[in-house]
């Protein structure tokens, strides 16, 4: 396939008249700029690559909008993360596969082109493994494919409801592994990867979830290579309590103790110090940010000036799927950092426009963190891109260089127009090529688990 684009975000910047060419594996064999259209289909707008999504519960799309009733003065992420729990109990496997399937659709049509999926529900509402183990880690597979989006799935350990090994809750029940038995799963995972598709990583939950000895099984039986995903550090409470357990903060512990590298994503790292971000950002560690997510649950505001300043990588993610848009979390993301600074345009770098820089960046850093050859418009990299909409009144008679700031910081409601993933597309017009059926399908799940409620 040929694409022709009258202008194109490339590593060094907009280039225009640009032709890429893809093989039949849907990667890119050349982009050209300068070049003539020879036949090539024309892209309708100006294209960029398509944005990895770092971060997602698929699950908790079905929970937007559900958690706003006000619970006392003291709402948090612990009051929010209860009502996820009394939620999750209603949904069987056929709901948990409808929901992440709107998902990812609705994923394809903002401009996530792939999907890191922190997949910590493993059995069923009681608590029971499935007939078999991997059973909901099938389930988000077919989402994806079914969905066309590429999939990193992270099979997640989860063992404990507090540092020190606190036994769990019951409402975690769902999530509860011995260490031999996420080991076998992560095998399972691993080796349907292999012809099925997709990457498949590691993910221990986090600190308070596992162990020291449990999180270095997990990550020993972790494929060499392969991506590894933990929570660190998103609110002040799991903080204290871990300097408590064990004399360090999350992050620095990870650093002295886990030896984090480039292979790590650290999700959320929001209350950090300077020596902690420091760190992280020697050893290659990609910090993943969910801004529209730690806004939503009053995590905080991650210092990501400090950490970019630092030559930190990062990417962006959906998490719980409150707001499934990239253009809305690099815009969250930014604003967080003016009113942390008090000053404009904070994440911009050189010449460029702060939108370019944090397009550029993020589809960057996600694409180390999902393990994928994605993220760029360059030969070798998988053709996953996205055609803005520049009929889009926020778009319009705009320069080049300024249609990712219009579509990040300006009134745009639907800034893309077409979607391509490793050469097919999936998005046209606007429209994902499965939007009705994922719609009747996630109307169904709702309705059943409000049926068992």
């Amino acid at each position: 396939m040929k694409l022709f684009a009258a202008h194109a975000l490339l590593p060094g910047g907009w280039a225009t008249d640009v032709l890429l060419e893809t093989d039949a594996a849907g990667m890119l064999v050349a982009v050209t700029a300068d070049a003539g259209a020879d036949g090539a289909v024309r892209a309708a707008g100006p294209v960029v690559a398509g944005m990895p999504n770092l971060h997602s519960h698929a699950f908790q799309r079905a929970l937007a909008g559900r958690t706003g009733a006000r619970g006392g003065a003291g709402d948090s992420f612990w009051t929010w993360r209860q009502a996820m729990y009394a939620f999750l109990d209603r949904v069987d496997a056929d709901a948990f596969q409808a929901i992440a399937t709107q998902a990812y659709v609705e994923m394809l049509r903002a401009g996530y082109t792939a999907v890191a999926e922190f997949h910590y529900v493993h059995h069923d509402p009681a608590g029971r493994p499935y007939a078999d183990p991997a059973e909901l880690a099938w389930r988000i597979v077919a989402a994806a494919r079914d969905a066309g989006i590429a999939l990193t799935l992270l099979p997640v350990f989860y063992a404990h409801a507090g540092f020190g090994g606190a036994p769990p809750l019951p409402g975690q029940r769902r999530f509860v592994h011995t260490v031999d038995g996420y080991l076998r799963l992560q095998a399972r995972v691993a080796a349907a990867a292999r012809d099925g598709g997709f990457v498949a990583g590691a993910a221990p939950h986090s600190l308070r979830a596992a162990t020291a000895g449990e999180l270095a099984a997990v990550v020993a039986g972790c494929p060499v290579g392969a991506p590894l995903h933990i929570h660190a550090a998103e609110q002040a409470q799991e903080v204290e309590a871990c300097i408590a357990a064990t004399g360090l903060a999350p992050v620095a512990w990870l650093v002295e103790r886990a030896g984090v590298d480039d292979r790590w994503c650290v999700v959320h790292a929001t209350h950090v110090t300077a020596d902690e971000l420091e760190a992280l950002a020697r050893r290659g560690v990609t910090v993943g940010l969910a801004p529209t997510t730690e806004a939503d649950l009053g995590d905080g505001t991650f210092p990501a000036a400090a950490f970019v300043a630092r030559g930190g990588s990062f990417g962006i993610g959906s998490d719980s799927n409150t707001q499934i848009d990239p253009f809305a979390e690099l815009r969250q993301l930014e604003w967080s950092q003016r009113l942390a600074l008090g000053r404009r345009n904070v994440l911009g770098a050189g010449a460029g426009t702060v939108g370019a820089a944090l397009w550029s960046a993020a589809a960057h850093g996600g694409a180390r963190a999902l393990a994928q050859p994605v993220g760029a418009l360059a030969a070798g990299s998988r053709a996953d891109l996205v055609v803005l909409d520049t009929r889009d009144a926020a778009l319009a008679e705009q320069r080049i260089d300024d249609v990712l700031d219009a579509a990040i910081f300006g009134p745009a409601r639907r800034p893309v127009r077409d979607v391509l993933v490793a050469g097919r597309w999936v998005v046209r017009d606007g429209r994902h090529l499965r939007d009705d059926d994922a719609l009747d399908g996630f109307r169904r799940a709702l309705r059943a688990v409000a049926q068992r409620g």
